[in-house]
């Protein structure tokens, strides 16, 4: 069984694209345009794997990322975020991120990112 996903951005054009990306490699269960909403979903569908933008409205992707984390610290959560957000990249990190790639990205560079995280147990 393909790992369970959950796309988390605010824009419609990136879960578009991050989930195109991946889609043959997990099962996407969900999808969030915030940090709120990506706490939300995630305490509905479970996921083994979320894709986390940073920069989001209402709570920003390390917020969310350390509830998700605090709740679940075994759920592999990658950052996909622009190349200009170095230091919060480091604070990603800090909070728990399991890796990260930059936007724009090619798609085998976020599937090579993801499998990296889940230590080499991606489908496909």
């Amino acid at each position: 069984m393909p790992p369970r996903a959950v796309v988390v951005d605010d824009s419609a054009f990136q879960r578009t694209v991050v989930s195109e990306a991946i889609d043959d490699h997990v099962e996407i269960v969900g999808t969030a345009e915030n940090g709120r909403e990506a706490i939300k979903v995630f305490a509905e569908t479970e996921p083994d794997l979320l894709t986390m933008d940073i920069m989001m409205p209402k709570l920003n992707g390390i917020e969310a990322l350390s509830a998700i984390k605090d709740r679940s610290p075994s759920t592999t959560v990658v950052m996909v975020t622009s190349v200009s957000q170095t230091e919060k990249m480091r604070q990603a990190a800090k909070a728990g991120a399991d890796g990260y790639v930059t936007k724009p990205f090619e798609g085998p560079e976020l599937t090579a990112e993801l499998d990296d995280a889940l230590d080499g147990s991606l489908a496909g």
